[in-house]
């Protein structure tokens, strides 16, 4: 497979990724905030909350998560070459304001005052950008690995 394919796949998971850690704690962050108001909230009610916004909300964050890290991710791995010992803190970087801009770009758009519930406090704004910097490791994890195996080697000419 080339490295543009491999890029490819690796951009998919990197969005994949922080949509479902994104997804997971928005419900959970919802649920805290129910159950800190009296509501009770077994487990079961957790998982099969959570199962349901991984199918309702996972694919709204993903497109948000895709838009932000289309600019960024290229970006920071165009860096990450430049600066090669800063490489983790600039994928973690990117990636959170990949999902920061995209955000706020949501918020701004949307027809209430914010679009996703967590993103209504600094912690859940936080958590938000800290899904999408695990999302950036793993693309820079990732691309790291294509950028030297697109490269052929002597054993490559056997």
């Amino acid at each position: 497979m080339s490295s543009k394919p491999r890029l490819l796949l690796a951009f998919l998971l990197a969005v994949l990724l922080a949509s479902l850690l994104a997804s997971i704690f928005q419900t959970q962050t919802n649920l805290a905030a129910l159950q800190a108001l009296g509501a009770p909230m077994p487990l079961d009610v957790r998982v099969g909350t959570t199962c349901l916004d991984l199918l309702g909300f996972a694919p709204t964050f993903a497109l948000l998560s895709a838009l932000g890290f289309l600019l960024a991710l290229p970006l920071a791995a165009w860096l990450a070459r430049r600066v090669p010992p800063l490489r983790w803190l600039i994928f973690v970087l990117a990636g959170a304001a990949a999902i920061w801009t995209a955000l706020a770009l949501a918020n701004a758009l949307a027809p209430m005052p914010t679009l996703i519930a967590a993103d209504r406090s600094p912690f859940g704004t936080l958590g938000l950008m800290a899904c999408g910097s695990v999302g950036a490791l793993l693309f820079g994890l990732l691309g790291r690995r294509v950028r030297y195996r697109a490269q052929p080697t002597s054993s490559d000419s056997l």
